[in-house]
C-alpha cells in the first residue's frame, strides 16, 4: 500500500468544523460499520468486512473527519481485469453532516487521486429507488464533464433473498478533477 493520502476542505457550516478527507486506517472500520448501519439505506456488511476494507483497500477508499471523528466514507476497489475502472462499493455520510455536499467532496477527492493513477471510469451499482444516490452520481458526472451510462447489472431474481435490482452506473472517461 502507498502512503496515507489526505485533503482538507472547509465545512460549509460554522458548526461543521474543518473537514479532513484521507485514506482510512484499520481504526476506522468500526466507525464505517456504524455509519453504514445508521444510514438505514445501505446493505450492512459485517463489522469484520469494514475492518478488512480499511486495511486492504485503503488506497481506493476515503474517509471524512470532523474534529477527529469519522463522519463519512467512500469505499471502493480497482476492478480486476480493468484497472482503468474503480468500483464504488458504498458511500455514506453521518446524519450530522448530511446536506453539506460531503458525499460529493469524498468522491471528488478519491477520484482526483485515482485519475492521477490511471483510473478513467467510476463504476457503481444503485437500486432504482435510491434517488439520493442517483442524484449524487449524476452530479458527479456533471462536475467531471463525463458521460453516465446506466444498465441493469443484477435483476431482483438474481439474488437469493429479497433484494431490489442493482443498476450499473458507469461514469467516464474521467480526465481531470472539477475546479473547486
Amino acid at each position: 500500500m502507498s502512503g496515507k493520502h489526505s485533503m482538507r476542505a472547509n465545512g460549509d457550516n460554522q458548526s461543521a468544523g474543518r473537514v479532513v478527507i484521507e485514506s482510512p486506517s484499520k481504526a476506522d472500520g468500526a466507525s464505517l460499520w456504524r455509519i453504514a448501519r445508521d444510514s438505514q439505506k445501505l446493505d450492512l456488511n459485517s463489522s469484520y468486512a469494514y475492518l478488512l476494507w480499511c486495511h486492504d483497500f485503503a488506497d481506493t477508499s476515503v474517509v471524512a473527519r470532523v474534529d477527529g471523528e469519522t463522519v463519512g466514507f467512500v469505499i471502493g476497489y480497482r476492478r480486476p481485469g480493468t484497472p482503468d475502472r474503480a468500483l464504488v462499493w458504498q458511500v455514506a455520510v453521518d446524519d450530522s453532516q448530511r446536506g453539506r455536499g460531503l458525499a460529493g467532496k469524498l468522491l471528488d477527492a478519491l477520484f482526483a487521486r485515482l485519475v492521477s493513477e490511471g483510473v478513467r471510469y467510476l463504476d457503481t451499482t444503485v437500486t432504482p429507488d435510491n434517488e439520493a444516490s442517483i442524484r449524487l452520481f449524476q452530479s458527479f458526472a456533471k462536475r467531471w464533464d463525463a458521460t453516465l451510462e446506466r444498465s441493469e447489472l443484477f435483476a431482483a431474481a438474481d439474488f437469493p433473498d429479497a433484494h431490489e435490482p442493482e443498476d450499473l452506473f458507469s461514469i467516464g472517461p474521467l480526465a481531470h478533477p472539477p475546479r473547486q
